[in-house]
């Protein structure tokens, strides 16, 4: 009877935890979880390494996903964006306070366009400044019952080199080109005016200047995001990460599900 009392406190006091908004409580809470299976498998068996593998087992949960979702996934090899009309904004609220901070910098609305990916839709609205020599945008997406937005601030130096500022809040799906450059901040940030402060801070610390940087042309936005994800396609199939169904679209090699279950660990560890 101690035994289960033990537990059912453990999982009680996690839930409580898990409830916080505060993210140390909520980590901690996530610790509890991992305490309380332990002490299910350990009680059981009376073995320290059973219940170490007991509490293991949370991060094997993706490979549910992984083997029965992920694995039939076929993406197409060239995607082509599409001008559409932004999906219902109540789902998005954080995404018009993006737009109109975006037009408070002097950021200029280029266009709305979007694509699909094996269910998951896409929605982009483009924005540019040409003294920031940046470009911006607010990417909704929805995917099943499954709603959310984000916001990337681009630039792109004259060797080549994309650098980009985001809040986007998970991990890559598909290992990046040699050519990009990330700079991640919290997805909890979503004031356009601070993530445009912190992609400056992000030119400065590369010692990037201004005058290095190309001034983009609003003609070719939507070109570039498209020439930029055949990039990506390509580098990972030379890595192995994925491979071609010989139909036109691509799919995760077995090489790629254990990438993918590492980008899933990163978010378990990083979002719990």
């Amino acid at each position: 009877m101690r035994e289960t009392l033990i537990v059912i406190g453990l999982f009680v006091m996690a839930m409580a935890l898990r409830s916080s908004r505060k993210n140390f409580v909520r980590k901690v809470g996530a610790v509890a979880f991992l305490g309380a299976s332990f002490c299910i498998f350990y009680f059981i068996s009376g073995n320290v390494f059973a219940g170490i593998a007991g509490a293991s087992l949370w991060f094997f949960l993706p490979w549910i996903e992984l083997l029965t979702h992920v694995r039939r996934l076929r993406m197409p090899l060239n995607n082509r964006l599409r001008q559409r009309p932004l999906p219902n904004p109540s789902f998005f609220p954080n995404a018009i306070e993006a737009a109109a901070g975006m037009e408070e910098a002097g950021f200029e609305h280029v266009s709305d366009c979007g694509w699909e990916w094996s269910g998951m839709q896409q929605h982009f609205r483009l924005f540019w400044h040409p003294e920031e020599r940046a470009v911006a945008s607010v990417c909704l997406c929805e995917q099943a019952d499954v709603a959310f937005a984000f916001i990337s601030i681009t630039s792109q130096d004259s060797k080549g080199s994309t650098l980009r500022t985001t809040n986007f809040p998970f991990a890559s799906t598909l290992r990046c080109a040699p050519s990009l450059r990330w700079n991640h901040v919290p997805c909890e940030k979503s004031c356009f005016h601070q993530i445009l402060k912190d992609h400056q801070q992000y030119l400065s610390k590369m010692k990037i200047n201004s005058s290095d940087l190309l001034i983009p042309d609003p003609e070719e936005l939507e070109n570039g995001i498209e020439s930029e994800m055949r990039k990506q396609v390509e580098h990972n199939l030379k890595t192995g990460i994925i491979r071609l169904t010989g139909d036109g679209h691509f799919q995760y090699s077995k090489r790629g599900l254990l990438f993918l279950w590492g980008q899933f660990i990163k978010d378990m560890v990083r979002l719990c």
